[in-house]
């Protein structure tokens, strides 16, 4: 994988086949506020007259059809420059007189899945046995090879085999409450980030201070709609805070939910004829993180090797018991728990303060993020009310 797309280069953020994907965003536009946009060609076209939110427009029932009308006949105008907006969304160089781009997703929950590859499902294991130190990772992580080896790879969670599995593991001592989610029927399915609080690509991701031992989780975003329709996808970065979830799994919310945590982009691509829920299946996301120090770490997940199948999780997380008026955003996991040591023999690795990470996929782009401590980041202040105001004032509530 190459370096870090920088900013001053679109074609590096888009799709591969990025001349027919329905990429749909979030821009700040300077005196007006957030508008949803449309990538078409080398510009952002507003989409505030077909949609006030990215909630609204997936509700359509072909959002890919009704965006293209709106380019096609004027309804969605030209708002930005594509490549003007994506390099005054990096942090480090924003000039806040200019728009940037946003997360592509509002008004919609976002939830996330954990434990639905097998790898990170051992990881998890290793940090509730580690009690969260790094150090003792490594042993414990021997140990349980020698117990588990790939035996779970190929386990349908849920299914008759797995109950026998988990029978074996707890006579071995080896249960654990992630396995339970892992195989068990019922997946990991938990609130990662409240509405509105995602940051979009460029902008500074953060770890919270106390942490030693974190890493970042590429991962595909599904865009859902409030009858359970995956209406696209999108990439995003799971910010996890491996120390502080392994002294245990209650302080999930510490681990996983901090200022600027959660990261989701570059753009929402939307289903069509091109790239649907099958796509979604095959796609195998990168990960690379470049540090300040030139400590380089690489790696891949890949959809394929999901142990529950996308539509699966979806219907976990809605249904008769959740209902998601605005849609949800939810994050499938990822099979990626980097290893690599680095700042010493058995530590790990963990992040540092300017980390820059890049997330990418061909069919979805890249995601680029700087990791920055969470209370250095800009502190999350537009929420619910704020957007209300906005679009009130706006005369987009109707």
């Amino acid at each position: 994988m190459p370096a870090a797309p920088a900013f001053t280069d679109p074609a590096a953020h888009l799709p591969q086949d990025a001349a027919r994907a329905m990429l749909v965003g979030r821009l700040w536009q300077p005196g007006v506020g957030p508008v949803p946009v449309a990538v078409r060609g080398d510009a952002l076209h507003d989409l505030s007259r077909l949609a006030p939110t990215a909630s609204e427009l997936l509700e359509a029932e072909a959002p890919a059809d009704a965006v293209r009308r709106a380019l096609d006949d004027g309804t969605a105008p030209r708002i930005a420059g594509l490549a003007d907006a994506l390099r005054n969304s990096e942090a480090a160089a924003q000039d806040a007189s200019r728009p940037w781009l946003l997360a592509p997703c509002d008004l919609q929950a976002v939830k996330a899945s954990g434990v639905t590859f097998v790898a990170s499902l051992l990881e998890r294991v290793i940090e509730e046995q580690a009690r969260g130190d790094a150090s003792r990772a490594e042993a414990i992580r021997a140990g349980l090879a020698g117990v588990l080896g790939d035996n779970l790879a190929g386990i349908v969670p849920g299914s008759a085999q797995a109950a026998q599995v988990k029978e074996l593991l707890i006579a071995q001592g080896a249960w654990s409450q992630y396995l339970e989610v892992g195989i068990g029927p019922d997946a990991e399915i938990f609130t990662k980030a409240p509405v509105l609080a995602a940051v979009g690509t460029g902008a500074d991701v953060g770890i919270h201070p106390v942490s030693a031992w974190n890493n970042p989780e590429p991962e595909v975003v599904l865009a859902v709609d409030s009858r359970g329709r995956v209406k696209g996808a999108a990439l995003g970065n799971d910010v996890n805070l491996r120390d502080v979830e392994g002294r245990s799994a209650l302080l999930l919310g510490k681990a996983k939910d901090n200022n600027a945590s959660c990261a989701i982009g570059p753009f929402i691509r939307l289903f069509d004829a091109h790239f649907g829920i099958d796509a979604v299946r095959r796609i195998t996301v990168g990960l690379k993180v470049e540090g300040p120090e030139g400590f380089v770490l690489e790696g891949s997940s890949s959809l394929a090797r999901i142990s529950r199948d996308p539509l699966d999780l979806v219907s976990q997380a809605i249904g008769p018991h959740h209902a998601y008026p605005d849609g949800f955003m939810l994050f499938l996991g990822t099979m990626f728990a980097p290893t690599q040591d680095r700042h010493g023999p058995g530590q790990g690795f963990t992040h540092v303060v300017g980390d820059r990470v890049a997330i990418s996929a061909p069919e979805l782009g890249a995601l680029v993020n700087r990791v920055v401590h969470a209370d250095q980041a800009p502190r999350w202040a537009f929420g619910i009310g704020a957007l209300m105001r906005n679009l009130a004032g706006r005369g987009l509530l109707g």
